[in-house]
């Protein structure tokens, strides 16, 4: 009960602020939280973290194996990665 009167009353402080000080008070505790976040990680954090990314890796390799099926014969990404910028530069500057 006292920690939520406290963060009542904090609430309440932060209020009178000005918007761009509230928001330099919300860039600094960010930034002290991003900082301290990796020292709070436990093992079974740092597990779960590594198996998710693993997953995500393996859904997007995955993804990647069906796009490739998509395309036959020879695949220049070069020459279409040059004519999807000449495509964009047409539609940007049209009199090019």
């Amino acid at each position: 009960m006292a920690n939520q009167l406290a963060l009542e009353q904090l609430e309440h402080q932060i209020a009178q602020l000005s918007p761009q000080e509230q928001l330099k008070l919300m860039v600094h505790i960010s930034q002290r939280l991003s900082t301290m976040l990796p020292s709070m990680l436990t093992a079974a954090d740092e597990e779960s973290l590594r198996q998710q990314r693993e997953r995500d890796t393996d859904e997007l390799l995955a993804l990647c194996d069906a796009a490739a099926e998509m395309w036959r014969g020879e695949f220049d990404v070069a020459e279409e990665i040059r004519q999807m910028r000449q495509e964009r530069d047409e539609q940007i500057w049209p009199s090019r």
